[in-house]
């Protein structure tokens, strides 16, 4: 097999511009296809639009384990208003990083992916079949990508039970220990757009109490305050994990972070780990769009304020509306604009032996599992009872802002992180089904 590098597949994605919107993520899948073809493997594409095509492709086993699924998504954020010191679409090889859109998430994963599976199959280490699929539309919903598949397509994914995809397996430092958080769970989203009503008027005179003034009490509320802290089960054991792993006052102060008085001030003092495992104790709201009026010189009597909601495992769009009437100093009527219910009860059967990958790819670190803030095509494929494994691993160098990265301007990865999820990958194929 000509051999495939890592770097340049990914260089190779990024190049493409698949900004959602629009996505257009048709020429990238078509290069994927080629590749994939190139090396003797049977391709299937499937869209709900022809710009807008999902990837399907089977890399055979040898029958003596179940199939596996093994997903990424082709589409990424856009760069609106963001300044970059590099092309965003250059792909561009600089300090020991690979730089551009999609770097992090997920086209570097794609390429981790693409990469392990390709060197898997030509060695022939599967042990079951995979079944590899790029989809569409993951930054918008999936409702050209996964969403669709599952819906129009499900007998493609039959006796699948297990997935990796995105996101975890990436390395964290707490306390001067590495860890490695597997994603096992997800937050939902829960779109919502709240109402904020009062007296119309001429702009020339004095108004008080009305439609704006309570939109902006319901912000500076909303800026000051949390909804209530909630320890989820898998949280539980996130974080009890975690504390195995240390030891002394690290350790207690962890273990403290799950009382729900304690939370949020013990998390102010982990620092990066703290600022991304705050969300993981509550419902979340942020505001994003804001809409009233549409005459300068009219006070409007109704303002619409659209908010990205994220639920905790277990708890639906009145839990949140509930805990935002208690955090809103004003009346509202709350609509909800989307809301996708994530997977169920945690399959942890795969957890094991991808724990014991990471530690033997790192000695001396320790991989738990991760409650994800965001979400990701995960609840779709858990429709159809498949268990998603955030596993994208990467291991980082030491004050590598990994989340603040994500969707920002100069997203890039390490090219050592890139080579490391490829044999811990290949770590994985090895031994899948063997055990």
């Amino acid at each position: 097999m000509e051999n495939v590098d890592v770097v340049e597949i990914l260089q190779k994605l990024i190049r493409f511009d698949t900004s959602n919107p629009p996505g257009n993520e048709g020429e990238a899948a078509a290069w994927v296809k080629s590749l994939l073809e190139e090396h003797g493997l049977q391709t299937e594409v499937l869209a709900r639009e022809a710009a807008r095509p999902n990837l399907l492709a089977r890399f055979p086993g040898r029958g003596q384990a179940r199939p596996l699924l093994v997903y990424g998504h082709l589409d990424v954020v856009t760069t609106a208003g963001q300044q970059w010191s590099v092309p965003p679409f250059s792909g561009e090889l600089k300090d020991g990083f690979v730089w551009g859109r999609g770097a992090l998430d997920m086209k570097g994963a794609d390429a981790m992916y693409l990469t392990a599976l390709l060197e898997a199959h030509a060695a022939g280490e599967l042990a079951g079949d995979v079944l590899l699929a790029l989809v569409s539309d993951e930054e918008a919903g999936g409702d050209y990508g996964a969403a669709w598949l599952v819906s129009e397509h499900p007998e493609r994914f039959a006796g699948i039970e297990h997935a990796l995809g995105e996101f975890g397996g990436f390395s964290l430092e707490i306390a001067g220990k590495r860890f490695y958080p597997v994603m096992v769970a997800e937050k939902q989203v829960c779109w919502l757009e709240l109402t904020f009503s009062g007296p119309a008027g001429h702009g020339s005179l004095i108004h008080r109490g009305g439609a704006m003034a309570k939109l902006g009490l319901a912000l500076s509320a909303l800026d000051q305050k949390l909804a209530p802290v909630h320890v989820t089960p898998v949280l539980e054991r996130m974080f009890r994990e975690i504390a195995a792993g240390l030891g002394g006052a690290a350790r207690a102060a962890i273990l403290a972070a799950l009382k729900p008085v304690l939370s949020d001030r013990i998390l102010s003092f982990l620092g990066e780990a703290g600022r991304a495992f705050q969300p993981l104790f509550h419902n979340t709201v942020n505001a994003t769009i804001v809409r009233g009026g549409d005459k300068i010189n009219v006070v409007p009597g109704e303002v619409k304020l659209q908010l990205d909601g994220r639920l905790l495992p277990g708890f639906t769009p009145d839990d949140l509306i509930a805990e935002l009437k208690q955090i809103i100093p004003v009346p509202f009527e709350a609509r909800v604009v989307r809301h996708d219910a994530g997977p169920g009860e945690v399959d942890w059967a795969l957890f094991p032996l991808l724990k014991r990958v990471l530690q033997e790819a790192d000695p001396g670190s320790r991989a738990v599992p991760l409650l994800l803030s965001g979400v990701t095509d995960g609840r779709h494929f858990s429709r159809l009872g498949i268990q998603t494994y955030g596993f994208t691993p990467m291991k980082l160098p030491a004050g590598f802002e990994f989340s603040k990265l994500i969707h920002a301007a100069d997203e890039r990865i390490p090219v050592e992180s890139l080579r490391f999820g490829v044999e811990a990958l290949r770590r994985f194929f090895r031994s899948y089904g063997r055990e």
